[in-house]
């Protein structure tokens, strides 16, 4: 089932969400303080390409991942997180949307706290 959700989510839009964070990242890498952030992002593009059957693991990280969450979270963070919780609830006001709304809801919490975070 995780495959075809995930072949589903490419033809819906997971392609250009996930070009989308790639972008963001490789904006942030243009200055030498803007690597980790950007590093981060591509983590998420690749998150964002194929998300049935993932789950995110918050919340390991030490004193400079906190620093740079707190960071992230002021500068970037909450712009992601607002974008994917409308896309989600957009997403959710269809019965066939609601799993593709979920995997938006993931999104969001990686968006505002993606250091430290581990996908498996």
């Amino acid at each position: 089932m995780n495959i075809i959700g995930n072949i589903i989510w490419l033809l819906i839009g997971g392609i250009i969400a996930s070009v989308l964070w790639f972008l963001a990242g490789a904006l942030l890498c243009i200055t030498i303080i803007g690597i980790p952030f950007g590093l981060q992002c591509f983590k998420i593009s690749v998150f964002v390409l194929w998300p049935f059957g993932k789950e995110i693991e918050l919340g390991h990280f030490g004193a400079g991942g906190l620093i740079f969450n707190i960071i992230w979270l002021i500068v970037f963070g909450w712009e992601f997180a607002i974008a994917h919780l409308i896309i989600g609830a957009l997403f959710c006001i269809t019965i066939v949307g609601v799993p593709f709304g979920i995997q938006h809801f993931k999104f969001a919490k990686l968006g505002l706290i993606p250091f430290g975070a581990k996908i498996r």
